[in-house]
């Protein structure tokens, strides 16, 4: 197209149409008016990052192999079975090494706190319908995924689902600032709720303002009402700040989420609850805490002391 006052304007235009949109996507959220041609270009757009990701990923079988676990625990010895022969099979490459770890680490979360999973790859950053802190991943309704469905992986909470089409679903993640799940701390039990920052801590405000709280405690998901869009027990993050008090209703912390937002690659939508809260089993052990060392100091005198109380001849 030649540079010419037509087509100057005519991407002025464009550029003032796509920041409206943008405008009104964000104002309207879940009720955006918006949310359905949303869904359109998921169901568009989908199998194409579907296929592409399939045909330069040697991976795929091994993410499927945990597609079906959502028959329950009493599948994980056959997917841990699957999962070995996996390891054989993609061989010593660093990468292939990684996503056996990432695959074993998350069968193990699902395994402590009883989650039924699906697991997929994340094979794009960023939907191509939206503007938010989401990631596509590579399963959609045909595999059972519905919206609202918890997302994890061997760390923790990932995000929600939003959008679902065919082939593929929209995760929005928990760093999103339109992202809020109930929290429940360890040990204490006080509840609260937390929102996105987008690249810093999660933001958390605890409904009891004179909770006792410090850096270094621990939270998990409190649950939602019919397990959606949030099971329980899924873990969230460490405390890294707390601000004072001061004698309000609520009480504001500062958490740094288990999950790596920006280095998703291997998940598990969660597709069927636990039959009971986990409480805190699914979080990781604590580190033990490093020994302090003891120094001993002897001292050796360099002449015998006089006895009779009389200062030595020199």
């Amino acid at each position: 197209m030649r540079d010419t006052r037509e087509s100057r304007l005519l991407l002025v235009l464009l550029i003032a149409i796509a920041f409206a949109l943008i405008t009104v996507d964000i104002r309207g959220g879940e009720d955006s008016p918006v949310d359905g041609a949303r869904q359109a270009a998921a169901t568009v757009f989908g199998p194409i990052e579907d296929g592409v990701s399939t045909a330069v990923d040697p991976i795929g079988n091994a993410v499927s192999a945990i597609r079906d676990s959502g028959e329950r625990h009493d599948r994980l010895a056959a997917l841990e079975k699957e999962n070995a022969a996996l390891k054989a099979e993609l061989g010593s490459d660093d990468r292939n090494r990684s996503r056996v770890r990432q695959l074993d680490k998350m069968l193990k979360t699902a395994a402590n706190g009883q989650y039924g999973i699906k697991g997929a790859e994340v094979i794009a950053i960023g939907a191509a319908q939206g503007f938010s802190w989401t990631v596509t991943i590579d399963i959609g309704s045909k595999e059972g995924i519905k919206r609202d469905m918890t997302v994890l992986n061997g760390d923790g909470l990932v995000g929600r689902v939003t959008t679902v089409a065919p082939n593929t679903a929209t995760v929005l993640l928990a760093s999103d600032p339109d992202f809020t799940v109930g929290t429940r701390m360890e040990a204490t039990d006080e509840l609260g709720f937390a929102s996105g920052q987008g690249d810093r801590p999660l933001r958390v405000e605890l409904l009891n303002g004179k909770a006792k709280v410090k850096k270094g405690d621990r939270l998990v998901t409190f649950g939602s009402e019919a397990d959606k869009p949030f099971v329980p027990g899924v873990p969230v993050g460490v405390v890294s700040r707390v601000d004072p008090s001061g004698g309000d209703l609520t009480r504001t912390i500062y958490v740094r989420p288990y999950v790596g937002f920006t280095k998703l690659d291997i998940v598990g939508v969660v597709v069927e609850a636990p039959r009971r809260d986990p409480r805190d089993t699914v979080l990781p052990d604590k580190p033990k805490p490093t020994p302090t060392p003891t120094v001993t100091v002897t001292v050796t005198p360099s002449a015998a002391a006089p006895t009779d109380g009389q200062p030595q001849e020199q």
